[in-house]
């Protein structure tokens, strides 16, 4: 609601402004889950990259592509984003073309594709050594491998940079760390999650209690 009247008090100038102005507000409707908002912003969305000179509006992608995914529509947003797949990174665009290879390798993940995922995550990790989502990604890919160790360590990136503030990542990496045998790391971070969240689900039974078991035997 406080961004929602933010921006109907500015005043945006023709040219590059309106045009930003244009995807905040598109994302501002997105983000309300309203099918009747979505649908709208989708259209102005599809205008606005019909547009000669915003054909390559990665913003615009993005919103199409979120849009798409909000209703559903998994394979549209697909082929929105491998649009923008192969683009170089760029100041003016970074944190939409960020977002569009994250959403992207989101789709190439739940679809089994991790090879085609994983090359995304390293591209954003290329450029964006703090990209929380990429290293959570990346350990759920190696964790899904079987690959404990890396994934231990791509969810220690992650827990790191979320700056331990996030249980369902300090839950993955706890349970990394058990499955990888370090039994006495998984138990510190048992403790952190359980210091700030005491009642999450299922940290003390299925990690805290196994590991200290193996400690024992």
């Amino acid at each position: 609601r406080t961004a929602d009247k933010l921006l109907k008090e500015l005043k945006p100038k023709a040219g590059q402004q309106q045009i930003s102005f244009q995807l905040l507000q598109g994302m501002l409707q997105l983000a309300t889950k309203n099918k009747a908002n979505i649908e709208r912003a989708l259209q102005d969305f599809l205008q606005l990259a019909a547009q000669d000179n915003q054909r390559e509006n990665v913003g615009a992608v993005l919103g199409m592509a979120t849009a798409y995914m909000l209703l559903k529509q998994t394979p549209r947003a697909r082929n929105q984003l491998k649009r923008v797949s192969k683009y170089s990174w760029n100041f003016e665009d970074a944190e939409y073309l960020e977002r569009c290879w994250l959403l992207l390798a989101d789709i190439y993940i739940q679809g089994g594709k991790y090879d085609m995922a994983s090359e995304l995550l390293r591209k954003v990790l290329n450029h964006n050594k703090s990209a929380t989502k990429a290293y959570e990604y990346m350990g759920f890919i190696m964790e899904k491998e079987s690959s404990y160790k890396d994934a231990a360590n791509h969810y220690e990136a992650a827990w790191k940079f979320s700056n331990q503030a996030n249980p369902t990542i300090g839950y993955k990496l706890a349970f990394n760390y058990m499955k990888a045998r370090r039994h006495a790391d998984a138990i510190d971070v048992c403790h952190s999650v359980l210091q700030k969240y005491p009642n999450y689900p299922k940290i003390k039974k299925d990690i805290l209690e196994k590991s200290r078991a193996s400690l024992r035997s």
